[in-house]
């Protein structure tokens, strides 16, 4: 077992492990933001055939050479082609076809001049300029062809990318199955939103954030209860939720005071423990351990440090347990919008946002980082890494920041 373990090697640590997935069948309604199971590789090329970019003419190129406003060219219309029906002839010389948009090119043709370049009558077209060959076609295959890899294995599904695999005639596709998260509350201070609040006691709002944080992460919530500080009566909660979850959560216990239970628990069920805490504030008090092929993850009970924990040190190993082939959150560096004046004995995380300031990207700290506070995190979508034995930083500094 690691103690005080250094936050990039916790998070390293946990991505390392095995992750057991499963896939299933969805229809393309239920697949947007589901994680691509396989590779996608076309079965047709798209577009399937070449067509025109536009309202017009399809033509050879080759009639129009030397025209001009001065020798214009006439040409016969065999037929009118709108979109969804096949060419009835081969576009010969001297001859066009009047053309809609995403209509079939037909034989022959290799360019497509806009209606309003021309002068026409139902028989005949009459051009003033020359075109290049390929003109206004979209040629099959030109988005991408047959054989390709369009949809690498382990992508989060887009709306662009449901369109892609809508145009290879699918209506649904195999992606990795959710994983589930169960979550066990511990602390018998630890009381259910919705009933009156006793003295001394407080409202359970990690299960909550916390659970809206797997959500968003990709995986199923399940609601493991809330456990009083009994270490035996834990144990078993852990258990039995291991049995039925990929990734079990424990919130409350996991720093070193009387009542924190997590690595009794941790010995008690019999767990092969990883690390336990981090060197990072907060949400460094954060217990890992395989229990079978099951990970548990005994995070803080204070509410802001226990969703700092899952979401940057845990965050990899969740995308893993999804299918993600980007296990990786963003990061990059950015520019400290004000000074951050407090020494930093140990690696300390700020929670803010990414802003745009004189046409640079800067980090705009929340006004409090309290360790438990939940309302710093509200609007935050960036969170800043302050290496421990970094003195004060001044405004400008570069920091490394990472998505959330």
């Amino acid at each position: 077992m690691q103690k005080n373990i250094r936050p990039d090697a916790a998070r390293e640590l946990l991505a390392a492990q095995n992750a057991i997935t499963h896939t299933e069948v969805v229809t393309l309604s239920e697949a947007r933001g589901r994680v691509l199971a396989s590779d996608f590789i076309a079965v047709i090329d798209n577009p399937p055939f070449d067509r025109s970019a536009f309202d017009g003419y399809a033509l050879r190129s080759a009639d129009i050479t030397g025209a001009s406003q001065e020798n214009p060219v006439t040409l016969a219309i065999d037929e009118e082609i709108p979109a969804g029906r096949a060419p009835r002839f081969a576009t010969e010389s001297g001859h066009a076809a009047k053309i809609l948009t995403g209509a079939p090119v037909p034989e022959g043709a290799d360019a497509v001049i806009k209606f309003e370049l021309t002068e026409y009558t139902d028989e005949r077209v009459t051009v003033t300029g020359p075109l290049r060959s390929g003109e206004n076609v979209i040629y099959a295959g030109e988005d991408f062809a047959r054989g390709r890899v369009v949809l690498p294995a382990g992508s989060l599904i887009t709306p662009a990318m449901l369109g892609v695999i809508a145009s290879q005639g699918l209506d649904s596709t195999e992606v990795f199955t959710k994983p589930l998260a169960t979550m066990v509350n511990v602390g018998s201070e630890i009381v259910r939103p919705g009933t009156p609040l006793p003295p001394a006691k407080i409202y359970n709002s990690s299960r909550y954030s916390l659970e809206g944080y797997i959500r968003e992460l990709g995986m199923e919530f399940a609601d493991g209860g809330v456990v009083p500080d009994d270490p035996e009566r834990i144990a078993a909660a852990v258990r039995t939720a291991a049995a039925c979850s990929d990734l079990v959560i424990t919130t409350g216990g996991a720093s070193t005071g009387d009542y924190d239970f997590a690595a009794a628990t941790a010995e008690l069920v019999g767990g092969n423990v990883l690390f336990w805490k981090v060197a990072m504030r907060p949400g460094g008090a954060l217990l890992a351990y395989m229990l079978g092929e099951t990970m548990v993850l005994s995070l803080s009970g204070s509410p802001g440090a226990a969703v700092l924990g899952l979401v940057h040190i845990a965050h990899p190993y969740i995308r893993k347990l999804c299918g993600r082939s980007d296990v990786w959150p963003e990061e990059c560096l950015l520019r400290l919008a004000e000074a951050q004046t407090r020494k930093n004995p140990v690696t300390r995380i700020l929670r803010g946002n990414l802003a745009i300031k004189s046409g640079e990207a800067v980090f705009v700290a929340e006004a409090t980082q309290r360790g438990g506070d939940l309302a710093s995190l509200i609007a935050a979508d960036v969170l800043v890494l302050i290496p421990a034995g970094t003195p004060p930083l001044e405004a400008g500094a570069l920091v490394q920041a990472f998505r959330i």
